[in-house]
């Protein structure tokens, strides 16, 4: 015998046996999960928004009808969930609205007394244009219109118990029904909601 009859084998066993340890590493773990790669996409697949859920559910009364049995009461259930989130969301949105008038009320009640100073002011002759008190008048004005702030109640209007605070009724001649005569104080609404009445004196038909 010679020393090559003693040499090692090597070479195709080496590199298949290189390979074998490279697949490995890029294949599932040891224990036969999946890669982080795979897991992410799982991941995503599972995160379905309400919309997508909703979004499932319009379809049409044919679609529902023709559906087997078990997909009809699905169908049925996501029909259900659509149109209670539609209620919720409506629910929400007006009470959001409600909430944003309120406060603007809020805001614009306690700038009230202001405007019936200015007011007084104004009748007094002592808003004249020009003067920095006119111009901080017109400002504040201007802040309440913004707001969505309105007046209401002026002299000849129809007299309105639901709306007018009568202080005085004077029978005046010639009046058919009950107008007002004079506006004590100004009233203010925001929207659907009352800030103040307005303050007047009526006239009445003359017995």
């Amino acid at each position: 015998m010679t020393d090559k009859d003693f040499e090692e084998p090597h070479g195709d066993d080496e590199v298949l046996g290189e390979e074998g340890s490279d697949a490995q590493a890029s294949g599932p773990d040891a224990h036969g999960e999946p890669g982080a790669s795979d897991a992410a996409d799982d991941a995503a697949a599972d995160e379905l928004t309400i919309d997508d859920i909703l979004g499932a559910a319009q379809t049409d009364e044919a679609a529902v009808a023709e559906a087997p049995a078990g997909d009809h009461d699905l169908l049925i259930d996501l029909k259900r969930v659509q149109a209670e989130y539609a209620n919720y969301r409506r629910r929400t949105e007006e009470q959001r609205e409600v909430e944003i008038e309120r406060a603007k009320g809020s805001v614009a009640k306690g700038l009230l007394p202001v405007l019936d100073d200015l007011d007084r002011a104004d009748k007094h002759g002592d808003l004249v244009e020009g003067t920095p008190l006119a111009a901080i008048a017109d400002k504040l004005r201007g802040v309440v219109a913004r707001l969505g702030v309105e007046t209401y109640g002026a002299a000849g209007d129809a007299f309105d118990p639901q709306q007018h605070e009568a202080i005085f009724q004077a029978p005046t001649p010639g009046t058919a029904e009950p107008t007002i005569l004079e506006v004590v104080e100004v009233g203010y609404r925001l929207g659907s909601i009352e800030l103040r009445p307005a303050k007047v004196v009526v006239a009445v038909p003359a017995e």
